[in-house]
């Protein structure tokens, strides 16, 4: 099981990556005076699917920006060291699944940004973690629910109506979907004594045969009691030997002089 979890270069270039492109965008905004406000997710217009690709990468401003990076990094390191296999799924359909939902559900207004991919991330590593019940990804769940579990008040209408909501929902739902499809390998404990192995039977087992069905001890009968094989010492054979005693003078000391 703890195979499953491995350190790669990937958890740490997966969330610079991403940041890095969502800060670059930024720069080449503020440098070029470009406003990318316009590419992202225009609700139920043609043109407005663009941001379907484009709204993670675009911020209205840098706080924006900022208060986006930083749970990026968190959630997308968790998510690439515990969860390598689904690591590219979750980002990339992801950001589809999001986005679409955003495109059908939101207001008629642009809405940009990457905190859809975050409630993504949020939703998948804290479901997944709970319906795996393994001990090290509910610890990972609750850490989520610690660190990130007042967002979910902004998943609500009319809470902040200068933020997407509807993205956010989209985010959630999606990672909530995604935590019950992809299927993650089953993480058994490992049994340790011998009535944690399937096979154990304990009408078998001399042990508890000593019991009653109340709990009481109870001597075994005669019958019941196996005789205990005898094991010899590894002198012991099966060849007669035959001593014979020789007596022997002792000697004066003069004859040793």
């Amino acid at each position: 099981m703890e195979k499953e979890f491995k350190y790669t270069n990937a958890v740490i270039a997966v969330p610079l990556f991403f940041v890095l492109s969502m800060w670059l965008v930024y720069w080449f905004e503020i440098r070029f005076h470009y406003n990318f406000v316009t590419n992202g997710i225009l609700p139920r217009e043609i043109s407005g699917l663009q941001g379907v690709l484009f709204s993670p990468f675009i911020h209205s401003n840098l706080g924006h920006l900022y208060n986006n990076s930083i749970p990026l990094l968190v959630l997308l390191a968790a998510l690439q060291y515990f969860y390598p296999r689904h690591s590219f799924a979750v980002i990339c359909y992801g950001i589809l699944s999001s986005g679409l939902l955003t495109w059908l559900i939101g207001r008629t207004s642009y809405h940009i940004g990457a905190s859809g991919l975050i409630y993504v991330l949020v939703g998948f590593i804290f479901f997944k973690g709970v319906l795996t019940r393994y001990y090290r990804l509910v610890a990972l769940s609750l850490t989520v629910i610690v660190l990130y579990g007042g967002m979910i008040w902004y998943v609500l209408p009319d809470v902040d109506n200068s933020i997407s909501w509807e993205g956010h929902l989209a985010g959630l739902v999606s990672g909530v979907a995604f935590a019950i499809i992809l299927k993650s390998p089953e993480y058994k404990k490992v049994p340790k004594y011998e009535w944690e192995l399937p096979e154990y039977d304990v009408a078998e087992d001399k042990f508890m045969q000593r019991f009653d069905e109340n709990g009481n001890f109870v001597n075994l009968p005669e019958e019941a009691i196996e005789e205990k094989e005898v094991v010899y010492s590894y002198f012991t054979g099966d060849i007669r030997v035959n001593y014979s005693y020789v007596e022997r003078s002792i000697a004066s000391d003069s004859e040793f002089n």
